[in-house]
């Protein structure tokens, strides 16, 4: 199956799609060109058979071989502990934010199943790698911006002391999609937060950039900006 899907991604590649992709993926250099919603058709395809035989013999010599297991994933049809334990296997093959946010936002499991979900993400909040935590940061954009988990968020948010680029765009961003669905509680977390200058100025710049935020309010973001 997996020499098949090899041949198939190749030959669905596209050099025009593989420039313009190159150039959102700076230091990714195993790009075919193969378009996203093509990738999601095929994991559909494979999520109704043997995931589990395509899931372990699959390749990683390219990018969309990693994305397209990544969506499997999100896509198969099993009990919460096996879905984790596949999250678990296929988090160290996370090595680009691409890959990170796309796999984040296909584990629709996460909404059934958000205690033990956030349970298991404490382990990845608490890592010293980049696109480790950026993964806990991004599943928690997705399935843990809401009253239950947002302080606990902010806390954790603000614990994070790591000097990867992708780590402090993930909690800019993060804090942005909490300033819009709770301004008041996010502005609060800002003004006495201990993120680095980048850090909260990104996540200022996000907020201000949002169409979502009205104009007296970017005013106002705007004037919080660190010298």
């Amino acid at each position: 199956m997996q020499e098949e899907i090899k041949a198939r991604l190749i030959a669905l590649s596209d050099e025009k799609y593989r420039e313009f992709a190159a150039g959102l993926l700076p230091g990714v250099g195993n790009l075919l060109g193969v378009r996203l919603p093509i990738l999601r058709s095929m994991a559909r395809e494979i999520a109704k058979g043997d995931w589990r035989q395509y899931l372990g013999t699959a390749d990683d010599e390219y990018f969309e071989e990693t994305m397209l297991q990544g969506f499997v994933i999100g896509l198969a049809k099993t009990d919460a502990e096996e879905k984790l334990r596949l999250v678990r296997e296929f988090v160290p093959k996370i090595r680009n934010w691409s890959v990170c946010d796309s796999f984040c936002a296909s584990l629709k499991f996460v909404n059934d199943n958000r205690e033990r979900v956030w349970d298991f993400l404490q382990q990845y909040f608490n890592s010293d790698r980049e696109f480790e935590l950026r993964f806990a940061i991004v599943t928690g954009i997705f399935h843990f911006t809401d009253e239950k988990y947002l302080d606990e968020f902010f806390r954790l948010l603000d614990r994070i002391k790591h000097d990867g680029y992708y780590v402090k765009m993930a909690i800019a961003w993060a804090l942005s999609a909490c300033f819009v669905k709770y301004p008041e509680k996010t502005l609060e977390y800002l003004e006495n937060c201990d993120l680095d200058d980048f850090t909260y100025n990104k996540a200022l710049q996000k907020i201000i950039e949002s169409k979502l935020v009205g104009d007296e309010t970017r005013a106002m973001i705007r004037k919080m900006k660190r010298k």
